[in-house]
């Protein structure tokens, strides 16, 4: 399903910090973080194997972009890949609100998804969504400042989302003007396995399986295998165009990091 933090153009260091937690079936392939050729545009993000999409990645130019699944009761089988969508904006020269205007004529051909694109040169973000089913497709200019996405609209005040929200900023805060430690930030924050009260969760499914998705952090068995957080990510990118990707992932139940750093390059 997928969480994300992030401080967007608000803090004196870093036009964008990141951090995500992916959550699928641990027994799906998926390729580490690493480098990849995409119709000629080097991509820099983990892929998932089944699909050939990715939930986040990057560009070398700038371009940014990470998604979650929105939770709905019946999604279509059929459905196009939603992982497509980072890749197509990543693979774009359109402005991210250019390319969301222009993936709203096909979002319905997807399950309920949330996209956020982002230019870093242009200092431009956008949010995009296919849900509510039957009303038009939400875009809108990403304020500067601290945002959280989880399975619902963007800043929606799930207790997930809420307890990850509070929890950046007060490490955020803690830190000052100084570099944060995304690794400290990881282990603090993206590894909370603190669930929701019962009362609160938004009843669009099973209370047991709402239950069990309600942390920032999860694992639950299924009848399909476990189910859970399979990588945590953290990307900052800093004022003077370095980029670095730091990546916790899981594979054979084995626990693995690994950070790529490069700098944005200029368009010629």
């Amino acid at each position: 399903m997928c969480i994300a933090a992030f401080i967007w153009q608000a803090h004196p260091l870093y036009p964008l910090l990141l951090l995500q937690n992916r959550d699928e079936y641990h027994n799906r392939p998926t390729k580490a973080l690493a480098w990849w050729d995409v119709d000629g545009c080097e991509i820099l993000g983990g892929r998932d194997e089944v699909a050939g999409g990715t939930w986040l990645a990057c560009s070398r130019q700038g371009r940014v972009a990470f998604l979650t699944n929105v939770l709905e009761l019946h999604p279509r089988p059929d459905a196009k890949t939603r992982g497509d969508l980072p890749l197509l904006f990543l693979e774009s020269t359109k402005s991210p609100m250019e390319f969301a205007e222009q993936l709203a004529t096909d979002a319905h051909q997807y399950n309920g998804f949330n996209l956020i694109v982002a230019d870093i040169p242009s200092k431009s973000m956008v949010y995009i969504s296919n849900r509510p089913k039957g009303e038009p497709i939400n875009i809108q200019q990403v304020s500067p400042g601290l945002h959280v996405l989880s399975n619902a609209k963007l800043d929606s005040p799930w207790h997930k989302a809420q307890r990850l929200g509070k929890g950046f900023k007060q490490m955020l805060n803690r830190y000052g003007k100084n570099e944060v430690n995304v690794k400290e930030m990881v282990e603090k924050l993206m590894k909370d396995k603190v669930k929701a009260d019962k009362s609160k969760l938004p009843g669009i499914c099973a209370l047991d399986m709402e239950f069990n998705l309600s942390s920032i952090f999860v694992e639950m068995d299924t009848p399909l295998g476990l189910y859970g957080t399979s990588s945590t990510a953290a990307m900052t990118v800093g004022a003077g165009g370095e980029v670095s990707f730091y990546d916790k992932y899981l594979e054979k139940g084995v626990w693995f990091e690994r950070t790529v750093n490069y700098h944005i390059q200029k368009l010629k």
